[in-house]
């Protein structure tokens, strides 16, 4: 290189620090891609996404190009710098060559094109992948050698080199994305996604109509009290029993009893004839299993059993659905159940059979939710007695008023407003 002038050597050296800059921010790039986005854009035939993600399926290949190209670019540009640093300040040029070099390549071929990498990866991966895609071909006996070498070195840790975690996503993780979506996802939207990620965490008895609220006939009454109580119906579905609840026959359906009622058909015994099975569900089923469980078994409305095959309650396909888009109502303004009534003065009258998941969703409340399922349960067990009306306690830093005591239950009680709180 003597023979070559030291403006053209500072030329050559300026070219070496674009050309590393170029296989720093590539690297960065690369690894900066958002995968999920990248596997989308490449199914709808991007062609740059297309090209990256083949790169990328073999990360070891594409590393060892990059630092193949970065440390040949580096260690040619430091000997340039110090031939150019001898000829303008004699021996102390390697010591000056050393100092400024490493100071203008950390700023100006690592930090400043990574972090621009880092902000823009796609603005800097797809460009790049024009040049590494032939780089790829033209170098790829010396990046299998080096791979081939580095991965036998692993080898000797027992490290597969091949084995690296699982890019799939856990349900807390595509919660957490779903969450921070923000304008990508209507808040709508998002509040849905959750709620079907949510659903194997909640069972069928979190959700049920408890067997003392299930509006059913007793087929042992008199004809005239059966067919009152089926006009009376608020149910399109009514259960049908024998005495008991446990003792259930099967859900007449609304529209079949019409269906005799016109033909002048309306009795006790074609009344039994047009009874539907009843469709079980075991207690603590999942609601995402009971969800595919009504799709295959074309049902809508199944009874809840314990171990012993007691009925527990009641649960419907819409009660599903209601928890992923939330209730079924006239208006789209958010409002209270019928359970939970706000007063003027902030507190909250409550009815004791209200359920605490419930509760602590529609007030945002923070409840104990891993015992008893209504707030009445919740009551006895804190107080391991059934209380007198007109007597106050303190529940999970809840100030609440038991209002109504009937039949050995809470009936109804105040919740005073949680700033008030300790």
């Amino acid at each position: 290189m003597d023979d070559i002038s030291t403006g053209t050597l500072s030329g050559i050296l300026i070219t070496l620090l674009f050309i590393s800059a170029f296989f720093s921010s590539s690297e960065t790039g690369m690894m900066s891609l958002n995968r999920y986005r990248l596997r989308h854009l490449a199914q709808n035939h991007h062609k740059s996404a297309t090209r990256v993600e083949k790169l990328l399926s073999r990360p070891d290949r594409l590393i060892g190009l990059i630092l193949i190209g970065n440390n040949l670019v580096n260690i040619l540009a430091s000997a340039i710098a110090t031939l150019i640093a001898i000829r303008l300040f004699g021996d102390y040029g390697v010591a000056i060559a050393t100092v400024a070099l490493t100071v203008v390549v950390l700023i100006f071929a690592e930090v400043t094109p990574k972090t621009l990498a880092a902000l823009y990866p796609e603005r800097v991966a797809f460009p790049a992948s024009f040049i590494l895609k032939p780089l790829m071909v033209l170098l790829y006996p010396a990046v299998w050698t080096i791979n081939a070498i580095s991965n036998g070195l692993l080898a000797l840790f027992r490290i597969n080199p091949h084995g690296g975690e699982e890019t799939a996503i856990s349900s807390e993780e595509l919660r957490t994305i779903v969450n921070e979506a923000g304008a990508l996802i209507p808040r709508r939207h998002q509040d849905m996604l959750v709620s079907i990620l949510d659903l194997e965490k909640v069972t069928v008895d979190d959700i049920m109509v408890p067997r003392n609220e299930i509006y059913g006939i007793d087929v042992t009454q008199d004809w005239k009290t059966i067919s009152r109580r089926l006009l009376q119906s608020p149910h399109t579905k009514v259960l049908l029993y024998r005495d008991n609840i446990d003792d259930a026959l099967g859900f007449i359906h609304a529209r079949d009893a019409l269906r005799l009622l016109a033909k002048e058909e309306f009795s006790k015994p074609t009344l039994m004839r047009a009874v539907r099975e009843v469709y079980f569900i075991p207690e603590a089923t999942p609601l995402n299993v009971q969800l595919v469980k009504f799709q295959r078994n074309k049902e809508r409305i199944g009874l809840i059993v314990d171990e012993y095959g007691d009925i527990q309650g009641l649960v419907t396909l819409d009660d599903i659905l209601e928890e992923i888009v939330g209730d079924f109502t006239t208006t789209i303004s958010p409002t209270l159940s019928d359970e939970i009534k706000p007063q003027d003065d902030g507190s909250y009258l409550i009815e004791g059979s209200a359920s605490i998941r419930d509760i602590n969703k529609e007030l945002g409340w923070q409840l104990p939710n891993d015992g008893p399922r209504s707030l009445n349960g919740l009551i006895l067990e804190y107080l391991e007695e059934i209380p007198q009306a007109n007597i106050g306690l303190r529940l999970a830093g809840y100030p609440i008023e038991i209002l109504e005591v009937e039949n050995n239950m809470v009936k109804l009680v105040r919740v005073l407003p949680h700033y008030y709180q300790s």
